[in-house]
């Protein structure tokens, strides 16, 4: 039987704290350059698809890490590892903040989202393992705060900072909250023990090469693919055949081992299977959505990051405000999967509200009600996902269940982003051939529009050939973005398609047998 690591009182309250902020850090990072990228671009003098790995370096070094977290904990102990992991994350934010040329601050993001990787998943563990069974619905209901709220912070709190002083600035504010956490997490995290550390020679070197083989490369694929014409880049061709093998192998490995790097066989439980697919679901919702409503307000409605970041406020309020109530309904008996389903359902009219209402003009009125219900689901999906996820898993099964949990979320949202891109460009070119037949001089209504653009021109001064090429330039320009307005209604359509096939799936997936037994195992087990 292994130690009981339930917390109680104001012990409980600091830990679950400083979890939480822990889990902020890191995800907020994950978005908070996003708008930050143009004035590093001017300042470091990288073109944009240099800047763009400034992204890519962290989302690589997090994801390599995430699946290795448990057996990091076990092998170093969950305090040491996770403080050092603060530690790490809190310096290399401040070389990040220093960083005088884009290769240097690539680096030193690869190595942030190391540190970053194991907060994420780390502080999920603590807080599962900090309450008793019977209160982990409200505990996940907590450390969702964190994980939904960031991205969605990340980009207004990134504008501001940027605006009002300079882009070294959105690294140095980890500083303070990197050294605070570090104190509490060595004075009040436990570790559990673990009877069968692992010597040198025990250690899956062989697992973790080819996880970060497959991990690394996938991810690089996901956030590269759609710049460099996918499959016609060697590169990319090159990585997605190192994914596959590796990934193969890994399996292979993993199953084999003595002492695995990341235990598969506890996927045999089935409501962690269910939830790690789930948790990709999510992910896709997730950071999809947060990365295509500012990219549409910016690119088609012309507004400014911190407008597109502000926007998505009201929507993270939501989520925070329904948290707790989800964790209350689930703590009372209904079932996560009837949860879930709910959430999809509100997903999906959420993504069918978004494909109504877009123009090449909405207002920003236009988006509020329909960010609020993008909230109420988003809080109804991340926490029973979770509790359905370890619900039946005890000690160690705990920390390796969050890691699967983790990496499919991360991934999800690297999948998410890579699709909803290339989807876009290939129905702009879609939509851009269907529109062009209306803008020829055959059609009247063409030549019409563009004599009175002409006319308008030449009353501003303009010569009349002048001024006829810049009427044609912006006729041009309208089917453009008609183009790119349709294409952004045709993923909204397709993802509210998507989530509302989900909904039935979900409400058939049953929880497994005997998870009553297990939770009353767990509870006598603390």
């Amino acid at each position: 039987m292994e130690e009981s690591l339930v917390e109680y009182g104001p012990r409980r309250v600091i830990i679950t704290i400083t979890a939480i902020f822990c889990a902020l850090l890191e995800i907020v990072d994950t978005t908070i350059v996003n708008v930050a990228l143009n004035d590093m671009k001017g300042n470091l003098g990288a073109t944009l698809t240099e800047v763009g790995w400034v992204i890519t370096a962290y989302a690589i070094g997090n994801v390599i890490v995430v699946p290795m977290t448990s057996w990091l904990s076990q092998q170093f102990g969950r305090r040491n590892y996770f403080g050092a992991s603060v530690i790490m994350f809190t310096v290399f934010s401040f070389l990040c903040g220093n960083a005088t040329g884009i290769w240097e601050l690539v680096i030193f993001r690869f190595f942030q989202g190391l540190g970053g990787g194991a907060l994420l998943v780390t502080s999920q563990t603590i807080i599962t393992e900090s309450y008793p069974p019977e209160k982990r619905s409200m505990a996940q209901a907590f450390y969702g705060l964190g994980v939904i709220i960031g991205p969605t912070l990340g980009p207004p709190l990134g504008g501001y900072i940027t605006t009002n002083y300079s882009w070294p600035y959105i690294f140095y504010i980890n500083i303070p909250i990197g050294i605070i956490a570090a104190l509490l997490v060595f004075e009040f995290v436990r570790s559990p023990k673990y009877s069968d550390k692992k010597s040198g020679k025990d250690i899956d070197f062989l697992g973790i090469v080819l996880l970060a083989g497959f991990v690394g490369s996938l991810q690089y694929v996901l956030e590269r693919g759609h710049e460099e014409d996918w499959f016609d880049s060697g590169t990319i061709t090159l990585l997605s055949i190192t994914a596959a093998l590796s990934f193969f192998f890994f399996l292979w490995r993993e199953l084999v081992a003595e002492h695995p790097i990341v235990n598969l066989r506890v996927l045999k439980n089935s409501n962690l299977t269910v939830g790690t697919v789930l948790s990709f679901v999510l992910g896709f919702g997730l950071y999809g959505s947060t990365f295509i409503i500012p990219l549409y307000v910016q690119s088609i409605l012309g507004w400014t990051p911190l407008q597109a970041g502000e926007l998505m406020i009201p929507s993270a309020i939501t989520t925070a405000f329904m948290m707790p109530l989800v964790g209350q309904l689930l703590t009372r008996g209904v079932k996560p999967q009837v949860v879930v389903a709910g959430g999809m359902a509100l997903f999906a009219i959420f993504s069918y509200w978004g494909y109504g209402i877009l123009t090449p003009s909405t207002d920003a009125d236009s988006f509020f009600w329909m960010l609020i219900v993008r909230g109420i689901g988003m809080s109804m999906l991340f926490i029973p996902i979770t509790a359905l996820s370890l619900s039946t898993l005890v000690g160690r099964e705990i920390g390796e269940g969050a890691a699967f949990t983790g990496m499919m979320r991360q991934l999800g949202g690297s999948f998410g982003i890579a699709v909803i891109t290339t989807f876009i460009a290939q129905q702009n070119m879609v939509h851009r051939s269907d529109l062009l037949p209306n803008y020829e001089l055959s059609n009247p209504a063409f030549v019409q529009k563009l004599q009175g653009l002409q006319l308008n021109f030449m009353s501003h001064g303009m010569a009349p050939n002048t001024a006829k090429s810049a009427a044609l330039q912006a006729m041009d320009y309208s089917l453009t973005k008609q183009a790119v307005v349709l294409s952004y209604m045709d993923i909204f359509l397709y993802l509210a398609i998507a989530f509302m096939i989900c909904v039935p799936i979900m409400l058939l997936v049953k929880q497994k047998k005997g998870a009553t037994l297990d939770k009353d195992a767990l509870a006598s087990a603390h």
